[in-house]
């Protein structure tokens, strides 16, 4: 830049700073650093608004506060954002300014990639009436309506919060859950059974099928299971992407519910054997024991299971780290409590401890502090590490616990959000 000498002065949203020609060449924002290479004034006000030539000083319109903190990322290397700022305006600074998303700190990254989602599903939602409103076609408008009517289906059954309907939909669901649960818990009864074999025994000359779904505890189980088949298909045909549904972990816990009913029914069917006999295979009777995974469908209506999910996630690093810790210790303090115990005492050898395996145990309850008591150290020395296999439990237990315990606040305070904002909506809804 020949048009003018001495030192420059940016001056943005009335905040001035002054810089020298040589350190506008290399600058990290890009837009400053395009001033070293403007050769007229007109190329000078292509980059900023205004330029003042006696004083060499640059004008921006732009956020000064904003710009602070992106001085502070020249200085130090790091970016973060505004506080009691958007971050998407916060965001349009740094692209004015010529920086992107992969310089802020990840934790600013994962706050600007959920308020980017969240705005994109608002806006999506709202210019969908716009485009309906603007386009003069009937075939069009009618397309348009089928898609707003299935996105409308796919929030009902996908976000519990999102409408009234939704809710009341997700109340029958949690009822149909607990039922099942109920009905498979009470079925492990000895009473239960034996009502259910008296039952059999009256119905010894009707079909198989017939037989079981006549009892109580079949019959309900069939309209759980209808419940829940019903729910899955539907929520099948709204989804947008068919392949990202079948992937979700959630979806995967369903179908495992799920199949194993049409399992039994399918064997019972093609074999015509008493149903009470087949459950006594161990095949089936694991495939019956599967049902217990619908408490897992809960997570869908509950932000706490929501969070648990959303927080081994994200710390499945931390994860991780507390196994191989885990494992570590136990190798050493396996191997050390058989060598004190079995290994080195020839007249009093402790019969627990016969090998490393079997004394892992020992060091997994004694790490924990459960204690159960049916295996415990008799000589001193195993005493001596006993006790300092639980204090080194309890400190490599407690290491990764804190970065779990903030990972957890912040999911939790993150899925809160978004449950607020759906229930402002699902305010407005009733209202209206």
């Amino acid at each position: 830049m020949n048009f003018a000498r001495g030192p420059c002065v940016l001056n943005v949203g009335g905040a001035r700073y002054s810089f020298s020609r040589d350190l506008l060449k290399d600058f990290p924002l890009r837009r400053v650093s395009r001033l070293h290479s403007c050769a007229s004034e007109q190329d000078v006000l292509q980059v900023c608004d205004d330029y003042d030539r006696e004083r060499n000083e640059y004008f921006f319109d732009r956020h000064s506060e904003a710009f602070g903190f992106l001085m502070l990322y020249v200085q130090h290397g790091k970016l973060r954002f505004v506080p009691q700022m958007c971050e998407l305006s916060f965001y349009n600074e740094m692209i004015y300014w010529g920086l992107e998303c992969s310089h802020l700190e990840y934790c600013c990254q994962r706050r600007l990639d959920d308020r980017m989602s969240d705005t994109y599903t608002y806006l999506s939602d709202e210019s969908k009436p716009d485009e309906a409103a603007a386009g003069g076609d009937g075939e069009e408008e009618a397309a348009r309506g089928g898609r707003k009517w299935l996105e409308r289906m796919r929030r009902t059954f996908e976000e519990p919060t999102s409408s009234l309907a939704a809710q009341i939909l997700a109340v029958v669901s949690i009822l149909f859950v607990i039922v099942s649960m109920v009905v498979l818990c009470a079925s492990t009864l000895p009473d239960w059974k034996t009502a259910e074999n008296r039952s059999l025994e009256e119905h010894r000359y009707s079909s198989s099928a017939s037989a079981g779904l006549r009892e109580p505890s079949g019959i309900i189980e069939a309209v759980c299971i209808g419940w829940f088949t019903a729910e899955c298909i539907v929520r099948f045909i709204v989804s947008k992407d068919k392949c990202e549904f079948v992937k979700r972990p959630l979806n995967i816990i369903d179908l495992l519910a799920i199949s194993p009913y049409y399992i039994s029914v399918f064997m019972t069917v093609f074999t015509g054997e008493n149903p009470q006999l087949q459950r006594a295979g161990v095949t089936l009777r694991v495939l019956r024991m599967m049902r217990i995974f619908w408490v897992i469908k809960l997570a869908r209506h509950f932000i706490g299971l929501q969070t648990l999910g959303l927080t081994l996630k994200r710390c499945y690093r931390e994860m991780v780290m507390l196994l191989v810790f885990i494992c570590v210790a136990m190798a050493i303090f396996s191997a050390l409590s058989q060598l004190l115990e079995h290994g080195l005492d020839l007249e009093m050898k402790n019969e627990d401890y016969t090998s490393i395996p079997a004394a892992c145990w020992w060091v997994i309850i004694s790490m924990t502090t459960v204690g159960y008591g049916d295996m415990y150290p008799i000589t001193v020395p195993g005493r001596i590490l006993g006790g300092v296999c639980v204090v080194s439990g309890i400190v490599l237990l407690a290491l990764p616990i804190t970065f779990i315990y903030h990972s957890f606040v912040q999911c939790y305070n993150e899925l809160k959000f978004r449950s607020a904002r759906y229930g402002r909506s699902l305010s407005t809804e009733f209202l209206n």
